[in-house]
């Protein structure tokens, strides 16, 4: 008989807004903000590596996180065709085992109408990172440091597969997905404001930035039916409220 493999639930936090022209300048200083505070979460968030043509390549490269290394980073990321499309990061934390490790990568100072701006985490899923890292209190910290520093339209951590099971309730009649359900949100107070949810859901605010939305204080994951049932009903909630509008509109 073929073997069968069972797919790996992935997680990352990504925080998503739309066109903002900003310099290089501005953009390290947004950079350095949140990686001065992303190390503070995890030890495993503390330090990370250019791209490179192997692992070891890469970890020969590392990333010094100030302000004035991390802008010559960004010029060095800029789109050569389309200067509308603004500068793109990509960096690695160095851990040499699959699915322990995590990556990073951010476009900022974007001021097309078609593309939106975004920093991406992609999270450890086995060993123990993941132990310490897929846990409410750190990922709370983590949505709280891209906020502070980029001050997106939108932002969550949720699971790969979670995503693609939202996904499919999110696109309007002319194919145009929203923002969705996931494990933690953020909306900016500029959003709306967020409706009363059921329990066991979260609600807590950024600062006065805007209010993260906690889906469940347990390991979120489309094996469990109860999680993927609340995500479907909080997300009834969320659209109902206005807060699931994509972040680029055509």
């Amino acid at each position: 008989m073929p073997k069968t493999f069972q797919r790996i639930e992935s997680y990352y936090a990504g925080a998503y807004w739309g066109p903002r022209k900003e310099s290089p300048e501005e953009c390290a200083r947004r950079a350095e903000a949140f990686w001065s505070a992303m190390a503070k979460v995890d030890p495993s968030f503390s330090r990370w590596f250019q791209q490179g043509r192997s692992r070891k390549d890469a970890l020969s490269r590392p990333i010094e996180p100030t302000r004035e290394s991390l802008e010559k980073l960004i010029r060095r990321g800029r789109d050569r065709q389309f200067e509308d499309l603004g500068y793109s990061v990509w960096a690695w934390n160095g851990v040499c085992v699959d699915y322990e490790d995590s990556g990073l990568n951010f476009s900022c100072g974007a001021y097309s109408e078609a593309v939106s701006n975004v920093c991406v985490c992609s999270l450890p899923t086995r060993g123990s990172n993941a132990e310490r890292v897929l846990s409410v209190p750190v990922l709370t910290e983590l949505m709280r440091s891209m906020v502070l520093a980029w001050e997106p339209g939108f932002a969550l951590v949720t699971s790969s597969m979670l995503r693609e099971t939202m996904l499919r309730e999110t696109v309007t009649s002319i194919g145009i997905a929203g923002t969705f359900v996931g494990w933690i949100m953020y909306f900016p107070r500029s959003r709306g404001t967020v409706p009363p949810l059921p329990a066991p859901v979260r609600i807590e605010p950024v600062e006065d930035k805007g209010m993260l939305v906690i889906l469940t204080p347990d390991l979120l994951t489309v094996s469990n039916p109860e999680h993927v049932e609340l995500a479907q009903r909080v997300q009834g909630l969320l659209d109902r409220a206005g807060l699931l509008e994509p972040i680029i509109t055509p």
